[in-house]
C-alpha cells in the first residue's frame, strides 16, 4: 500500500505553503508589485526596481530580496485591494517613513518610464490612506525619488 501511496503522490501537487501573515515590510512589498501590476503590464525593469528598493531598505542580499518580491506577488495577489495593506504601514510606521514608501512606490511606478494613470491612482490612493499630503505627493511628482 505504502509504494501504492508514494506512486499516487506524483500525481497530485504539493499543498502551496501557506502565506505569511504580512508586517510592514511585506505590506510595502506587496504594495510595490501592485503599483507596478496596476497598468496590467509588469514589466522586467519594475520588477528590478523592486528588487533593489527591497534589497537597500532592508539590508537583503538579492536572492532574498527575490524570494520576499515572489512571496508579495503570492499576497497581493491573494489579497482583495482594499486598503489592507496601506493601513497596516499606517498604523506601523511614523511619518517619514511612511513618506519613505511612498517615496517607494512612486520610484516603482517610474522604473519602465511611463507613468499610466493606473498607477497613478494606486499611488494618490495609497498615499492618502498613509497620511501623505498633497504637497508631499505633488514633491514626487516633480522628481523626488529613492
Amino acid at each position: 500500500m505504502e509504494i501504492v501511496d508514494r506512486i499516487m503522490g506524483y500525481f497530485h501537487a504539493p499543498e502551496p505553503a501557506p502565506l505569511p501573515e504580512p508586517d510592514a515590510k511585506l505590506a510595502l512589498a506587496a504594495l510595490m508589485v501592485r503599483i507596478a501590476k496596476a497598468d496590467k503590464s509588469y514589466a522586467v525593469e519594475e520588477i528590478s526596481r523592486i528588487d533593489k528598493i527591497l534589497q537597500e531598505l532592508f539590508s537583503l542580499g538579492p536572492v532574498d530580496a527575490a524570494k520576499m518580491r515572489a512571496t508579495c506577488e503570492k499576497l497581493d495577489a491573494a489579497s482583495a485591494h482594499e486598503g489592507r495593506f496601506a493601513k497596516l504601514i499606517r498604523d506601523s510606521l511614523n511619518e517619514d517613513d511612511r513618506l519613505k514608501a511612498v517615496e517607494a512606490l512612486h520610484s516603482v511606478m517610474r522604473a519602465d518610464g511611463i507613468e499610466r494613470p493606473e498607477e497613478e491612482d494606486v499611488l494618490i490612493e495609497t498615499a492618502t490612506i498613509l497620511g501623505i499630503g498633497q504637497a508631499d505627493i505633488q514633491a514626487l511628482r516633480g522628481g523626488r525619488t529613492t
